[in-house]
């Protein structure tokens, strides 16, 4: 009786596969079937040599991507046979750089059940720790200075294991087995609280209760998280979440509210306050751990000034054991706002906190863990049934996605000016960065210099050319000159439908794309926001838009939206008196066109709208007059059909004057002509959709840009749509605001699709 040979083979294994526990995971798996060779982490890469029976292997391979860690996205990026080598059971071997590195940088996870069994058990030697994780969970793309993923290439570098987790990091059949941010109460991080005073607590214990004993008083404490600080203050105090608001010079803008994780699923105390169905449900409990927007229930106890005049919150919970701590003590809500300057990037740095933010917190909760770069929460909400992104940070960024063919030089693209993110992409990879911002105020242009740097450095690549917006005073598009580089630019609404078309490779042609937005920078040199496309990605036709008016005061119209409905108003002659003092020196400045840009932009006619309704004149956060529009309709939307579409020059233009009537009406109430308005606008799309397809070929229809945010507008038209037969389509991996321009930038230039 012969025994079977034995044969060897070589697995490269691409995707996310560091941070996520790999190396364990193969070893294990290599010892279940008593194969013999190693693994070893490559620059972004795994590499598996393994040798035994054919039988052995067979069934290593069938197991080896179907069992692998949840967190994990491996891809086999080649198998073959190889030569037998001198074995001794199966070892995880030392890291490994190489000359072409393929980078994948997790990003941060929450705190998975097997650490909060530790965490909330008083015999656990990390019991309380507010620093515990393991393979599957904690911090990553904050705390990777560089790859392959070791501890000394990251920020825990400076906080050496003692015996104990020494024990546990080199323990095959541990669940810490190689966890880079491995750490507990005696070798890792500590807290650190202070007040304004100059009290200091370094005791972690200590810290974590003059923390509660603040929040309890009602006082607002700077707390250090994983991709930087939030702002907290209890969110039942009415007394404290106004005083949140004016030292924070944010009067209306909705804070987001961190619950506990209480009851069987975690959702009990959620439950009391929002309706929360099974995949809101789901979504609040994802590894992501987003801040999702729900509604709020009839009656709910937390006070309005939480999000005026709104009718949904933003919830989220607990992802970091601190958070899990705090909360677990608290046993109610709190608010959790970003710590940072309006406009800004979230605040990493103790002295920035302290120095920029004294005005605004009461006491800090620091920690000595370094925070290498910044990630803010991320947001999503409900349109069509469906989990849809507002602001893609933690959990969900950098945002690793597959072209559908190989490009032939790296490019670097650099978005809008607002909700901005950059995009980086070579070969056939394509990476989008968290959300920077507003890049108008100088730390946020450097953060976005500092990320566009550390970016090229963390994946390997080095951008040869860089894709701008056309608008030449956004500060990404000057920023883009000054490098010497080679530059393109894209026209903004060509970005948001080809960042939309990209996520549908397989509708190559034959696209009617509708981009409504703000304003962005058309290639008449006016102010574009309500246009609809024709074609596919690098070959867009403009085939209709909304009417154009002057808007009165350019740039000032965003902020203060009685200016969109003065100049709509003034544009077909109907009287309207704005709550404004200087109305007649605008006017008179609007009829010389003194700084009144041409525009299309839907997102003025929202405001106008708003305005008209007098549910806001002046705005204290971008698009709160399309918000609160919103908010006003009823549930039960019905109204005229009012629009009127006209063939201008070839170009099939809405006209938005029928309206103006219709909300200045005030035999009607709010609620009614809040409704009609997106009825008719609704309405309005649709009309024009079905005149276009009687011109072109169109085969399915695209709704992009940040005015199909509203939720309300955006399900009326997919209602209308499909009752006239159309099939159309909304973005699922990322915002369809301005956030999604740097990827659409990417796929403009490049010509190519997600697969």
């Amino acid at each position: 009786m012969t025994s079977n040979p034995l044969k060897a083979q070589r697995w490269l294994i691409t995707g996310r596969v560091q941070g996520v526990g790999f190396r364990p995971y193969i070893y294990r798996l290599a010892h279940q079937h008593q194969i013999q060779g190693w693994v070893k982490n490559l620059s972004g890469a795994v590499e598996i040599h393994v040798q035994g029976t054919l039988e052995q292997l067979q069934q290593f391979a069938e197991q080896l991507l179907l069992q692998a860690p949840p967190l994990a996205q491996p891809q086999v990026q080649n198998c073959q046979e190889t030569d037998l080598q001198p074995c001794s059971g199966f070892a995880i071997c030392s890291s490994e750089n190489t000359t072409t590195p393929q980078v994948h940088v997790p990003p941060d996870y929450f705190t998975c059940d097997d650490c909060l069994a530790e965490l909330r058990d008083p015999n656990d030697r990390r019991y309380r720790y507010p620093f515990i994780n393991c393979t599957q969970c904690g911090p990553r793309y904050t705390l990777i200075q560089h790859l392959p993923y070791d501890r000394p290439n990251t920020s825990m570098a400076e906080f050496p294991l003692c015996p104990n987790c020494a024990l546990e990091y080199h323990d095959l059949h541990a669940r810490r087995f190689h966890a880079q941010p491995l750490a507990c109460p005696e070798c890792g991080p500590h807290l650190n609280w202070q007040d304004k005073k100059g009290n200091s607590i370094n005791d972690t214990e200590a810290a974590l209760a003059a923390t509660l004993q603040a929040l309890r008083q009602g006082e607002i404490v700077a707390v250090k998280g994983i991709g930087g600080y939030h702002l907290l203050c209890d969110a039942c105090n009415q007394e404290a979440v106004q005083r949140l608001r004016h030292r924070k010079t944010r009067p209306t803008k909705p804070l987001a509210v961190l619950f506990p994780q209480q009851g069987e699923d975690g959702l009990d105390c959620v439950r009391q306050y929002v309706q929360v169905d099974a995949a809101a449900g789901e979504l609040l409990l994802s590894p992501a751990r987003p801040i999702v927007l729900l509604p709020r229930k009839t009656g709910c106890p937390l006070p309005p000034a939480l999000a005026p005049n709104m009718k949904n919150l933003g919830v989220m919970l607990p992802y970091s054991p601190l958070h899990h701590i705090l909360l677990d003590d608290f046993a109610a809500p709190v608010v959790a706002t970003s710590a940072n300057v309006s406009g800004e990037p979230v605040l990493t740095h103790r002295w920035q906190v302290e120095e920029r933010l004294s005005h605004v917190a009461d006491s800090f909760l620091h920690h000595n863990r370094p925070i290498l770069r910044p990630a803010d929460d991320s947001v999503m909400h409900y349109v069509a049934n469906r989990p849809r992104p507002i602001r893609l940070g933690r959990g969900y960024a950098p945002l690793e996605l597959n072209l559908t063919r190989p490009i032939k030089k790296p490019l670097l693209a650099v978005g809008g000016h607002l909700k901005n993110t950059i995009a980086l992409a070579w070969e056939q990879r394509l990476v989008v960065s968290p959300h920077i911002g507003d890049l108008t105020a100088p730390a946020s242009l450097d953060a976005f210099a500092r990320l566009i740097k550390e970016f090229q450095q963390l994946y390997g690549v080095r951008a040869q050319t860089i894709i701008h917006d056309k608008h030449p005073q956004y500060a990404s598009t000057r920023w883009a000159k000054t490098t010497g580089l080679d530059c393109l630019s894209v026209q903004h609404h060509h970005a948001h439908a080809s960042a939309l078309a990209a996520e549908y490779p397989q509708l190559a042609d034959g696209w009617l794309m509708f981009v409504w937005d703000g304003v962005g920078y058309g290639l008449d040199q006016g102010l574009w926001g309500g246009e609809a496309f024709y074609g596919q990605v690098g070959t867009w036709q403009r085939v209709g838009h909304w009417r154009p008016f002057y808007l009165s005061g350019g740039e000032k119209a965003g902020r203060e939206p009685w200016r969109s409905a003065a100049a709509l108003c003034w544009e077909v002659g109907l009287p309207w008196q704005a709550p404004v003092k200087d109305q007649e020196l605008v006017y008179q400045a609007w009829q010389r066109r003194l700084n009144c840009p041409r525009s299309t932009a839907a997102g003025r006619l929202f405001d106008g709208a708003a305005a008209l309704l007098d549910l806001v004149q002046v705005s204290s956060y971008e698009a709160q007059g399309p918000i609160m529009l919103e908010t006003a309709a009823t549930q039960d939307v019905a109204g005229p059909d009012l629009m009127v579409l006209q063939n201008e020059q070839g170009l099939f233009q809405l006209d938005w004057a029928p309206l103006l009537p219709f909300l200045q009406d005030a035999k009607l109430s709010v609620a009614e002509r809040a409704s009609g308005f997106h009825y008719s606008v609704a309405k309005g799309l649709c009309q024009q959709a079905r005149v276009l397809a009687q011109q072109m070929p169109v085969k399915q229809i695209g709704l992009s840009g940040g005015v199909f945010q509203n939720k309300l507008l955006t399900e009326l038209c997919l209602q209308f749509l499909a009752d006239e037969g159309f099939t159309a389509y909304l973005s699922q991996k990322l915002p369809c605001n301005d956030a999604g321009l740097s990827m659409g930038q990417i796929i403009e230039v490049a010509k190519v699709g997600i697969a």
